[in-house]
């Protein structure tokens, strides 16, 4: 098998990040923005700690049908949002 370099092989270019300056994403970031990045942290934060809660639970394990039981309670339920 013969092995040939690669045509998506990464390439310098012109403008690299630190040449041209941009403006922070957090800083112009709408309220609105912001709350919703606040609620998407809350809740994968309440999401870890029932897994957690889950787990202890059951021993401490994380097994096949451990997995299967926090598939089931996070994915098949209807969103509380």
């Amino acid at each position: 098998m013969a092995y040939t370099s690669s045509a998506l092989a990464p390439r310098d270019f012109a403008f690299t990040q630190s040449s041209v300056s941009q403006p922070s994403v957090r800083s112009w970031r709408s309220l609105f923005g912001q709350l919703l990045d606040a609620m998407m942290v809350s809740r994968q934060q309440e999401a870890e700690h029932e897994i957690a809660r889950y787990l202890a639970g059951t021993g401490g394990k994380f097994t096949d049908e451990s997995e299967r039981e926090i598939e089931r309670r996070f994915l098949s339920t209807p969103s509380r949002w």
